[in-house]
């Protein structure tokens, strides 16, 4: 796979605002192991392996098992994950397929038992962000650095 275009030479003032959400959300207070494991999730539906690479990696800096990213695919059948990331898993895999979910009313109310209204706004935007960054990766190929490393070895 070839990079389409490198974004961020061609039009970095374009991501700003994406960046700067990102930074935003790191500053509200939801757990980053959490949010790591939302953008794995996410990652995992849209088939991105440059973000899946990434956030694997920064699960793994903020203390996330490596059994648990194994299963992060399977989490339904783990009780690995706490009701709260339980929670939080249903409502990424609804909002990532939502042509095909709707946001369910049980995957809110789940959501709702476990996070503020505060946090389901954070949450949806974090969901929400991984998605875009995921078409953004998918879409001008970004290569993961396992990819680039290969590619120039080659």
């Amino acid at each position: 796979m070839t990079q389409r275009l490198n974004v961020f030479a061609v039009a970095p003032k374009a991501l700003e605002p994406l960046q700067q959400v990102a930074i935003n959300l790191e500053a509200v207070g939801l757990e980053t192991r959490l949010t790591e494991l939302v953008k794995i999730r996410a990652s995992q539906i849209n088939g991105c392996a440059n973000c899946l690479h990434m956030h694997t990696a920064d699960a793994r800096k903020a203390g996330e098992s490596e059994e648990r990213i194994y299963l992060l695919d399977a989490w339904r059948e783990s009780s690995m994950y706490t009701p709260r990331e339980r929670a939080a898993l249903a409502w990424t895999e609804a909002l990532t397929k939502i042509s095909e979910t709707h946001a369910p009313d049980a995957d809110y109310e789940a959501l709702a038992a476990q996070f503020s209204e505060v946090e389901i706004v954070h949450l949806t935007i974090l969901v929400g962000a991984i998605n875009v960054w995921n078409r953004i990766a998918i879409g001008l190929r970004f290569q993961n650095p396992s990819d680039r490393r290969l590619a120039a070895a080659a």
